[in-house]
């Protein structure tokens, strides 16, 4: 069994790899420090089993087991995470996870989920991978013939008569990134997105054409089931990638001679057209974010909500939140809440029921406890510190 551990501290990836390689040396393992890494991967090597960490630079191990199910169908996937809140078990489980892990990993359940999942892939018909790589091979044999025919170039002879009797009429898709950096892993995610929601309204395929491409032929089921396909492909780029894109489209095709020009037409079109750019870029969401939460702090704030004004998954969010600031979310609105507190306690005469409510804790007992914890005085004996300072000053 092959077995893929994903996570960026190499202090887990390393404890899980020795722990399988002491108890199942028959078992390969390869590590990937991110998303990235994974990717390619899951691309060159048979891999069996994934575990994935859920907060990943980039990408969360969820959405990374998302977009990879459709292409990796035979994969099993279990999430290790240190986060124990329900809905991220809830989600692992509904995108098909085998387990859900919480960091740190006893050995013991490591190595009997291993024992599991290693029984299970064994029982798998071996005839059954054969037939998916199989398919796989032809499935890229086909791609690399439609962008070689895509980009005008000659196909040496090859019969593509099978290929035109399937789709007797078509539209192009054309996906174009912008980055200065490697595109490998937005290659992957645009290819998997597209491809599922190709298979949602018709039947085609997506080949990349170049390192900022992807082209994808759908032969519809319904023609007014385009721009559709178009929305949602927008809507999950703008989810998925960290890179600005453009979508193009072709009208309906039926002269296969036209594909090469049609191809440059989109190239040339892209030359013009303004990218969508994803959701909202790290610093600025961030920034949004906190003007947001310091207008807001006195009403109830939670991560789920901050994220959804910022158009951001919650988990990716949190990550990029404590990569900018130095501290988690939740950390950061109970210190503003409590410098808050303290100047309406230094300068105010109001109640400390209404303080405690004006800075978004409407149970006075609880948001004493909070400030106890913080500051070591009560709300009370800090009010009174504080005048007698003042007394003394004076």
């Amino acid at each position: 069994m092959n077995i893929l551990v994903v996570d960026d501290e190499s202090v887990i990836r390393s404890g899980i790899e020795r722990t399988i390689r002491n108890h199942f040396p028959e078992h390969r393992v390869f590590q990937a420090s991110n998303p990235e890494g994974a990717v390619h991967l899951l691309r060159n090597e048979q891999i069996d089993l994934v575990l994935t960490d859920v907060l990943m630079p980039g990408m969360t191990g969820l959405e990374l087991m998302e977009i990879s199910r459709k292409s990796h169908a035979h994969v099993k996937w279990v999430v290790i995470s240190a986060y124990s809140e329900f809905a991220y078990a809830k989600e692992a489980v509904r995108l098909g996870a085998k387990d859900y892990l919480l960091k740190p990993i006893g050995k013991d359940v490591l190595v009997e989920m291993i024992r599991e999942m290693g029984d299970e892939i064994a029982q798998e018909n071996e005839r059954s991978k054969e037939t998916y790589l199989l398919k796989g091979n032809l499935r890229l044999l086909r791609e690399a013939v439609f962008a070689r025919w895509a980009s005008g170039l000659d196909l040496g002879g090859i019969d593509i008569k099978a290929f035109t009797e399937k789709h007797p009429h078509f539209h192009l898709l054309m996906v174009r990134m912008e980055s200065d950096r490697d595109m490998k892993l937005e290659h992957f995610i645009v290819e998997n997105v597209l491809s599922e929601l190709i298979e949602s309204v018709g039947i085609g395929f997506v080949a990349s054409i170049d390192a900022k491409s992807l082209l994808g032929l759908v032969t519809l089921n319904d023609e007014s089931g385009l721009s559709r396909l178009i929305e949602q492909l927008r809507s999950h780029l703008k989810r998925y990638l960290k890179a600005p894109f453009q979508v193009m489209h072709t009208e309906r095709i039926t002269d296969y001679a036209k594909v090469s020009a049609e191809v440059l037409s989109m190239r040339k079109a892209a030359a013009s057209q303004v990218y969508d750019h994803y959701a909202s870029g790290g610093d600025q969401a961030v920034e949004v974010a906190l003007q947001y939460i310091q207008t807001q702090f006195s009403a109830e704030l939670s991560l789920e909500k901050v994220a959804s004004i910022v158009y951001l998954n919650p988990i990716y969010f949190s990550q990029l939140f404590k990569q900018k600031t130095g501290i988690g979310f939740k950390e950061y609105v109970t210190n503003l809440r409590l410098d808050r507190a303290m100047e309406l306690l230094r300068e105010s005469e109001l109640k400390i029921a209404d303080i405690s409510e004006r800075v978004g804790y409407p149970d006075m007992r609880h948001f004493s406890q909070i400030f106890r914890k913080k500051n070591g005085v009560t709300p009370s004996e800090y009010r009174q510190s504080m005048s007698a300072v003042d007394t003394a000053e004076k």
